[in-house]
């Protein structure tokens, strides 16, 4: 495992045009000759756009593998790739809301969803006014990639989380609005952990809840993360408060609005989700659903 680790950052400290070269290979290994999840993508792609004819369905899943294959070497890249080169990369709009949660003296909750590149916010540490961030993580089986996706998670000042540990943590942290965490919140909760659905993208979906528990019982800020694809290489990413109908969020009510924001953002351009995931899996062990 070392000596491909060492394989790994002699590759990411290549130019990135290089790497987009071996994107590109990608792109005709994964869609073309090993049609890697190819039926669960259109099978995924179908049942979230019903009204799209099967022409606009493949164009989608084309442009799809694309962006996955960019994915995996921009994930390559994150282990050596300066904070300097992600500010410019990546640009971070209405950052004011960040500002705002540190007047206020309240921690931030971030919300995104696996919309491409979700790995490089890392950055955004660099440029925040809260002092701590913590990047959450799920635990994988494998040790030697764990340690890989926490050395990329912790880059540039973050601290890496596992998801089992990071509600406590957050309890224990002082909500005074010097910390921010990152969540990526629209992971699918394993079958024996499912309890709460919303309807999202037309289907019943299982939906991670943990982050719920937050927004009922403290004050903190809750902020989407809008990502968009600018072109090859160079992302936008926009901040917005999510704020509760009343003066404090209902159950499942920053759940329900944080899936109702990503489902516009993937709307908007669709090509740009994780389709390869398994998300419906379990539709069956829902027990609870969403008003809609």
């Amino acid at each position: 495992m070392k000596i491909l680790l060492q394989i790994i950052l002699l590759i990411s400290k290549l130019p990135m045009r290089i790497h987009y070269v071996f994107s590109d290979f990608l792109f005709i290994v994964n869609y073309y000759l090993v049609g890697y999840r190819k039926k669960v993508v259109m099978n995924n792609l179908k049942n979230s756009f019903p009204n799209k004819s099967n022409q606009e369905l493949e164009v989608i899943c084309k442009e799809f593998y694309k962006n996955f294959s960019d994915y995996i070497v921009e994930t390559v890249k994150s282990f050596t790739i300066s904070s300097k080169e992600l500010r410019v990369r990546v640009q971070h709009i209405n950052q004011d809301v960040f500002s705002e949660a540190k007047k206020e003296g309240k921690n931030v909750i971030m919300l995104a969803g696996h919309v491409f590149n979700w790995e490089w916010y890392n950055a955004l540490a660099t440029i925040l006014p809260q002092k701590n961030t913590f990047a959450v993580y799920r635990k994988v089986n494998n040790s030697f990639w764990e340690n890989q996706i926490k050395k990329i998670r912790g880059n540039y000042g973050n601290t890496a989380i596992e998801a089992n540990e990071v509600l406590m943590h957050i309890f224990r942290n002082p909500n005074d609005g010097n910390s921010a965490y990152m969540f990526v919140a629209d992971a699918s909760p394993h079958v024996n952990m499912v309890d709460y659905g919303v309807s999202f993208l037309n289907q019943k979906t299982p939906a991670f809840i943990g982050y719920d528990k937050l927004a009922t019982r403290k004050d903190f800020h809750f902020i989407y993360c809008d990502m968009k694809k600018v072109k090859r290489g160079f992302y936008q990413v926009n901040y917005y408060r999510i704020l509760p109908d009343e003066l404090k969020f209902k159950e499942y009510e920053v759940v329900n609005k944080f899936h109702e924001l990503l489902e516009k953002t993937i709307q908007k351009h669709p090509d740009n989700y994780l389709w390869s995931h398994r998300k419906w899996k379990y539709q069956h062990a829902i027990k609870k659903m969403d008003n809609k």
